[in-house]
Formats: structure tokens, sequence, C-alpha cells
């Protein structure tokens, strides 16, 4: 998966699906993705506006196509979050964990996505604090 990692971090427009109302961790990943030098949209289907910053209701509208998608919503979304992704023609997909499902998988390898799941984000997009450390931790492991 790791190539799958790297595949979607070159993404230069990614949006994130979940961005909470409040300091969940979509809010969290879209923090993590724009500090990694990404352009990152906030999508929640509820929200025109979080945090004083405006908020899409969907992929369809965003200003510009995002080339990749980060999913932090529950599995039951993340199967149209995919769906969606798909018509788009966008081909990288993160499922973070808590969105996936075996279901979520299959639907995303069968419309020829490269997708990411059981990996945490913020682990991998310019890692501060103790996901820095987790990193660290997780290379040597993998190294060994």
């Amino acid at each position: 998966m790791t190539h799958e990692i790297a595949q979607f971090l070159a993404q230069p427009v990614v949006a994130v699906v979940g961005v909470s109302r409040t300091r969940g961790f979509g809010s969290s990943a879209l923090a993590a993705l724009r500090r990694s030098g990404r352009q990152a949209y906030p999508v929640n289907e509820g929200a025109d506006e979080i945090a004083g910053e405006r908020c899409w209701r969907s992929l369809r509208d965003l200003p510009e196509r995002p080339t990749a998608v980060m999913v932090v919503v529950p599995p039951a979304r993340a199967l149209e979050v995919i769906t969606e992704c798909a018509a788009l023609g966008i081909q990288h997909v993160w499922l973070q964990r808590g969105a996936e499902s075996d279901a979520a998988v299959e639907l995303a390898r069968e419309h020829g996505i490269a997708l990411v799941h059981g990996e945490c984000v913020v682990m991998y997009a310019k890692p501060t604090g103790i996901h820095r450390l987790h990193r660290w931790i997780r290379e040597r492991r993998q190294g060994a």
C-alpha cells in the first residue's frame, strides 16, 4: 500500500469529505493535507461554512475537480462517496479508519480507484507531534 499512499500524497488537489463542524478528525486531516502543500477543500453535505471557512456540500460543487479524495464518514456514506468519485473520474481515494468497510474497498476496486485504507493520513502528510513518532516507529518496524 506504500505505492498508493505515495500516489495519493502526490495529488495537488484533494477534497476531504466529512469535515465536521466540531474539531473532528476530518478537520485534522484537512489541516494535515494543507500543511503538506496540497490545495484541500472541505466537504460536508450539511454545511456551507465551517469555522468561518467556505465548505462545499458535494464533490460536484467544488470550484475545481480534486484529483484525490479523503473519506472521513461512516462506512455506509463512504459507498456513496466512492460512487461519486467514480462518476467524476477521481482515481485516488483514502478511506480513513472508521470509513472503511469490505463493501467500500470492493466498490473502489471495481471502479479501478487507487485506494488507501487501514492507514491514518495524519501519519503521512507532514506529521507533527505524536503522529510523527508513530510514523517513525512504523517505518522502523517495516524496515526490520
